[in-house]
């Protein structure tokens, strides 16, 4: 059995609002999280989606530390130095799997998750980033429903790239010259080398 965690954050602020580019001055509003059990051919057995504001993170750290793989996409640059300040653990240290860092390994540039949905799996985010923070600043029921709506959206796109590229072993975009490129990914798990006889200690 393997667990594993989507996750995304949205900000209270965008870089524009702060001096500097650390992503934890941005001040973190929502963040949502798909928590799941895969069995040992990597299909969910289970799964549930959970969002948190700010006054409930700490019912969330335990569902990160309990995670083998804490997926996002360009989280290591953003979401994850976002939170660590945050965290009562150190957050960094926890399995992170970045689908951006990836996609830059296998094509030497960044590419958004947006285009990667749109040719990959045939679906987008249904929302931009710069209105996740009007939702914030809004802060009526309305304005932070759709926050969260526009949050777990995201998670579920990324969960789907994420799990293409995890039975095909490939993503998809559309490049400059409007051509849709396939490109090989591996997002498979380590294997364990089970030959290698584990030593047992005597004291």
């Amino acid at each position: 059995m393997v667990t594993e965690v989507v996750f995304d954050i949205e900000t209270k602020k965008i870089f524009d609002d702060i001096e500097g580019d650390n992503p934890a001055d941005l001040g973190i509003s929502i963040i949502s999280l798909y928590k799941r059990t895969l069995d040992e051919n990597l299909n969910e057995i289970s799964g549930e989606m959970i969002s948190f504001w700010e006054e409930d993170f700490s019912k969330m750290w335990s569902y990160f530390s309990g995670a083998d793989r804490i997926i996002g996409f360009n989280s290591l640059h953003f979401d994850v130095p976002a939170m660590a300040p945050l965290a009562p653990y150190d957050f960094k240290k926890l399995n992170h799997f970045d689908i951006m860092t990836h996609i830059k390994d296998a094509l030497g540039f960044r590419v958004g998750l947006n285009a990667i949905a749109k040719e990959t799996i045939n679906h987008q985010k249904v929302d931009h980033g710069l209105n996740a923070v009007k939702y914030w600043a809004e802060h009526t029921p309305e304005s932070l429903l759709k926050l969260k709506t526009y949050c777990e959206a995201d998670v579920m796109v990324t969960k789907e790239v994420y799990d293409y590229g995890l039975k095909n072993g490939h993503l998809k975009f559309m490049d400059k010259w409007n051509t849709v490129r396939q490109f090989p990914v591996n997002f498979s798990y380590p294997k364990v080398d089970t030959s290698i006889p584990v030593q047992v200690g005597l004291f």
